[in-house]
């Protein structure tokens, strides 16, 4: 399959997400709206703020470090997920942990993963994943893909997508809530793309003054 058409012909929107993550989450909504509005195919990447973060865990809050402890159990769960059933189940299962950490209120939990894992048809034994390293080569070479592309300084999610050249551009971000929809999720799509795409353009950005808007 080329990096620039999908099996179903569509161009592929290769999207790098953390499940912990409510703003990755408000951006991978987004994207299932620009999938509905555009000639797009999202394909599904684990990357871990775990291990973004891991050389530099002392410079951290306390209570960030924290939040960062419990990040390994999902993504862990996540990559076991694609190991054993193949790249087609990342992005249901992300939905289904991103619908009961966020939505739900559940929060990154056991009990949580487990019912995720229900929820798609998948067997729970899985959710024993979120305590084992087996996978975490395989995690960290999925992280590894997806920030090379954009380099350290930044986190979840990242998208990369094909340029005017054929080689792939790609950001971080669009940070935003609550995930447009419709032609408003086009537009965002559209100028996103545009301002990616010029040479030597690194970024936007202003204060955030609003949470993240689940509904």
């Amino acid at each position: 399959m080329s990096d620039n058409s999908t099996a179903t012909g569509k161009i592929p929107a290769d999207f790098w997400f953390d499940p912990l993550c409510p703003w990755a989450w408000m951006t991978s909504r987004w994207m299932l709206e620009v999938e509905k509005v555009r000639d797009v195919e999202v394909r599904w990447h684990v990357m871990s703020l775990a291990v973004l973060n891991e050389d530099r865990l002392d410079e951290l809050p306390e209570e960030y470090r924290e939040l960062l402890e419990k990040a390994w159990a999902p993504v862990r769960v996540v990559v076991a997920a694609q190991q054993k059933h193949g790249d087609d189940i990342v992005g249901p299962l992300y939905t289904a942990l991103g619908t009961r950490f966020h939505n739900q209120g559940e929060g990154p939990t056991r009990e949580a993963i487990v019912a995720a894992l229900q929820d798609v048809g998948l067997p729970t034994e899985l959710a024993d994943y979120a305590d084992s390293d087996a996978y975490d080569a395989e995690l960290r070479a999925s992280h590894k893909e997806g920030i090379d592309k954009v380099g350290q300084d930044v986190g979840t999610p990242v998208i990369a997508v094909p340029g005017p050249n054929g080689e792939q551009i790609a950001f971080f971000g669009p940070v935003v809530t609550p995930a447009p929809k419709g032609e408003e999720a086009a537009k965002l799509w559209d100028g996103t793309l545009l301002v990616a795409s010029v040479p030597g353009f690194y970024e936007i950005k202003r204060t955030r003054t609003a949470e993240p808007d689940f509904e």
